[in-house]
């Protein structure tokens, strides 16, 4: 009887000190695991950091002025190059060239001057791309250069842009809107 009765005082104290290393131990795993953090985040528009920042609406008028040029340059030699062909269409209807050779050289200088026209349309909208291109490589240098300038002192975790194009943040407070500082930061570089 005393044999038993120790063995099972024995497997008591077993089975508590098992039950105790594991409440140790997920106790310890707990403490671990939740490590309270603060994650603070913000939110920049770009669709109104590209209305408000200086450089970016005389850049934009700029490429829309080169944009118009380019037209009314292209519209002009155009309209040239039409009344030329006309021209030409109406001295073949009337056989006023002196000979054969004279209307193919016509037309051949008209070809190719239909061909340089399409020529320089083609390199007047490349360039205007790489423009485009260069415009907007320099506005997102200088966006992300402010962002990180005025993070600095904030220390966001995270920063979110929305535009009209791609808006992810469907809800924010305002005071997590930090729009205006990005602007008022470049348009201060700008002066």
């Amino acid at each position: 009887m005393k044999k038993v009765f120790f063995l099972f005082i024995g497997i008591f104290f077993l089975v508590a000190c098992k039950g105790t290393k594991s409440v140790s131990q997920t106790e310890q795993n707990d403490s671990i695991a939740v490590k309270p953090t603060t994650l603070t985040i913000a939110v920049v528009n770009v669709d109104s950091i590209l209305l408000n920042y200086k450089f970016a609406i005389q850049a934009q008028n700029s490429l829309l002025k080169k944009g118009e040029d380019a037209r009314l340059s292209l519209s002009t030699k155009a309209r040239k190059l039409n009344s030329e062909m006309e021209d030409f269409q109406k001295k073949m209807d009337n056989n006023a060239f002196l000979s054969r050779d004279r209307a193919e050289q016509e037309a051949q200088r008209l070809q190719k001057a239909q061909a340089d026209l399409q020529d320089h349309q083609q390199k007047l909208a490349y360039d205007i791309s790489n423009e485009q291109q260069n415009l907007e490589m320099q506005l997102q240098d200088s966006i992300d250069l402010a962002i990180k300038e005025i993070n600095k002192n904030k220390k966001f975790s995270l920063i979110l842009s929305t535009s009209s194009m791609n808006n992810n943040v469907l809800f924010m407070e305002d005071e997590y809107n930090i729009t205006q500082e990005i602007v008022d930061f470049l348009n201060k570089r700008c002066k």
